[in-house]
């Protein structure tokens, strides 16, 4: 018998030492946008620790190919196409894990090698690094950005929609990585 207090249910949530992300009140809109997406990044690594190559690529359900290591792929390709190509305006940069024969090479190339792991989790930090530099010197919200297909929206909408997408994609790694092992939380 252990005297290390259980944090959760059985364990399910990591011990507040232990756990990266931050739970602040941040001050400000662009703080609070920050705030969550830094959360939901972690939250999609944290899913991701201390799996194999092959768990990290196991399938969802058929015909889904779906897997936490396409998800970091996704997520990748996602954080470069906003950020780069249309924030930044270099809509000429070509996309990550995809090609023109195959729109879905993030998830359908996530396959259980550990090269192909190094890669993909490599090319996710290297794109939340450049965003999260660009975000530093981010003053306007309001700003108008051109999407990659030419249409006008806002910086606001553009990171309300990466929070959305990871969001819906956190929930996604919470299936997957319960079907792995029953791993549950976060």
């Amino acid at each position: 018998m252990t005297d290390q207090h259980v944090v959760g249910y059985d364990g399910m949530w990591a011990r507040p030492a232990d756990d990266p992300r931050s739970f602040g009140s941040p001050v400000g809109e662009l703080a609070t946008i920050r705030e969550y997406l830094s959360g939901y990044r972690l939250t999609l690594g944290m899913k991701c620790e201390d799996l194999s190559p092959e768990q990290l690529a196991t399938r969802s359900v058929p015909p889904s190919s779906m897997s936490l290591l396409g998800l970091i792929r996704h997520m990748a390709r996602v954080e470069h196409n906003w950020f780069q190509r249309c924030l930044q305006g270099h809509a000429d940069v070509p996309r990550l894990y995809w090609s023109e024969e195959n729109h879905d090479l993030d998830f359908d190339g996530a396959v259980a090698d550990p090269a192909v792991v190094e890669d993909a989790f490599a090319g996710w930090k290297a794109q939340i690094a450049a965003a999260d530099q660009w975000l530093d010197g981010l003053t306007d919200l309001d700003a108008i950005a051109v999407t990659p297909r030419g249409e006008r929206t806002t910086v606001r909408d553009i990171l309300i929609h990466m929070i959305e997408e990871y969001a819906r994609h956190c929930g996604h790694a919470d299936l997957l990585r319960e079907c792995i092992d029953g791993g549950t939380g976060q």
